[in-house]
């Protein structure tokens, strides 16, 4: 199972002084270290945490998968076709929200999604769509040909007992149908090291994208300790 580190929480401690420490490109090629299969970064259009800058870079030294989240936005477009990241991953984003809250409202704007989707196709990029585990948000995943899915697992990370049973079992379902319907699916949001055994033991998952957690533990650990055990927790 692939594990992407999502290495966003790293900027933001450097954004909190405008500093240049830490680095998200350095702390990148320590996760990968660390056995990381994948690099995510976030380029929010205010760039709040990820910079131009720490995109560019982390292309020319991410040899394993770079994943790029982003905005359906023209900009975003513009720079997703000039950098070519390994694949892009369409999410929503608020101005306003601390992190992404829920996934896309894929029904809303299947269109804009659908042309989105085109233009990044037309420069040979995978797309993979951040949605909630609804079994209609996948159907039209693959209407709009969308390569992959990511499942928010941020319901089930968030409830406990009979809540986190149904929404186990809604993930569950969004992955089975994402598989017969010739989807790649992946799964994140939420997930640390004392939820995501049951989400990684999920049969026909790709991937796990994961980042807080595994930054948090990497302020007491180290980062390449942090995604070693990560990543032990999810391949066993």
């Amino acid at each position: 199972m692939i594990l992407g580190v999502n290495v966003d929480h790293v900027a933001t401690v450097r954004e909190a002084r405008k500093t240049f420490e830490p680095d998200p490109v350095m702390a990148a090629t320590l996760a990968i270290l660390g056995g990381a299969n994948g690099i995510t970064v976030h380029l929010r259009e205010d760039r709040r945490h990820i910079h131009d800058r720490d995109l560019k870079m982390l292309r020319d030294v991410v040899h394993c998968e770079l994943n790029l989240e982003m905005a359906a936005t023209e900009e975003m477009v513009r720079i997703a076709r000039d950098i070519k990241p390994d694949m892009v991953t369409l999410v929503p984003e608020k101005r306003q929200e601390l992190t992404t809250e829920g996934g896309l409202n894929v029904t809303g704007q299947k269109e804009h999604l659908k042309e989105t989707i085109k233009r990044i196709h037309d420069s040979g990029i995978p797309v993979s769509l951040f949605i909630n585990p609804h079994i209609m948000d996948v159907d039209i995943s693959k209407e709009i040909n969308a390569d992959m899915i990511e499942i928010h697992t941020g319901l089930y990370a968030n409830v406990k007992g009979k809540k986190q049973e149904d929404e186990l079992h809604r993930v569950m379902e969004a992955v089975k149908i994402g598989n017969n319907l010739g989807l790649l699916v992946n799964a994140g949001h939420g997930l640390t090291y004392f939820n995501v055994k049951r989400i990684a033991a999920i049969e026909g998952i790709r991937g796990l994208y994961i980042g807080h957690s595994i930054i948090s533990r990497a302020v007491l650990v180290g980062i390449e300790r942090a995604v070693r055990e990560m990543k032990k927790l999810i391949v066993a």
